[in-house]
């Protein structure tokens, strides 16, 4: 028997709403565990049919380092000002800032990142897979195992969140679309260090 309190506890862990909590703890015989990644999958689901649709609206996110050295905004869009307006969604926005405050990111996705950039480092990465006497073949294959690792490193939606590395930003803002049913995209951002250039 799914009871009111499991209901809740379960939205309280995922942020999900009151009927889909109380469906996936059914579909799962009370299990908690198997329904929050029962949510997950759902939600990821959601997220994909949602992908194309426009986002007009949005909230600027920002973070200012606690010594006053680095500080960033980032633009976070959605469908509607109601979501844009959301406690969710302005959380995301904050939690944003503070994860290209942290890894400074080159760019939002791997499609983005500068050709020449890219080319350099898989340069770099074949050089060093020869150096190490691996035959051509194995050597590419090392290659696209460090720009994907590479990736990881510069692209803030590849990025596992710094408050939670066991997901991505990418299943972030999934989840977040999942919760809030609205497409959901990073638009720009721009990140600054006290006497560097900024980015």
């Amino acid at each position: 028997m799914i009871d009111a309190k499991m209901v809740k506890a379960l939205r309280d862990k995922t942020g999900a709403g009151m009927m889909d909590c109380k469906k996936a703890l059914e579909t799962t015989n009370g299990n908690e565990e198997k329904a929050m990644v029962w949510l997950r999958e759902k939600g990821l689901a959601k997220a994909q049919k949602r992908a194309g649709r426009a986002t007009s609206e949005g909230w600027i996110g920002s973070y200012v380092h606690s010594n006053g050295k680095i500080a960033v905004l980032v633009e976070l869009k959605c469908e509607t000002d109601f979501v844009a307006k959301s406690d969710n969604f302005q959380a995301l926005a904050k939690d944003l800032a503070m994860q290209i405050a942290a890894t400074s990111p080159v760019c939002v996705t791997p499609d983005q990142l500068p050709q020449d950039l890219l080319e350099k480092e898989k340069q770099i990465f074949l050089h060093q897979a020869k150096e190490e006497g691996k035959p051509d073949n194995i050597a590419e294959k090392i290659v696209e195992g460090r720009i994907k690792k590479y990736y990881k490193e510069v692209c803030l939606q590849e990025q596992p969140f710094i408050k939670d590395d066991s997901k991505t930003i990418n299943d972030l803002i999934n989840e977040t679309i999942a919760v809030l049913g609205e497409s959901i995209q990073i638009g720009r951002f721009t990140r600054m260090a006290l006497g560097e250039d900024a980015e």
